[in-house]
């Protein structure tokens, strides 16, 4: 077993490879994309993937 697993510099976020996400994008007028939007109002997951992406644009 290996133990020394080596944290990487940069972050992941689940959004990025999301399923339902990638459904919305690809029909933006279905229920899916509705549920989705709906969804990215309170998710504190997808504010911190958003503020990443801000960040990685600055710099």
């Amino acid at each position: 077993m290996n133990t020394n697993i080596k944290p990487s510099s940069e972050k992941t976020f689940a959004c990025e490879t999301c399923p339902t996400r990638k459904k919305a994008e690809a029909n933006p007028k279905s229920f899916m994309a509705r549920l989705w939007k709906w969804h990215t109002g309170w998710c504190p997951g997808w504010k911190a993937y958003q503020k990443y992406l801000a960040e990685q644009v600055k710099a």
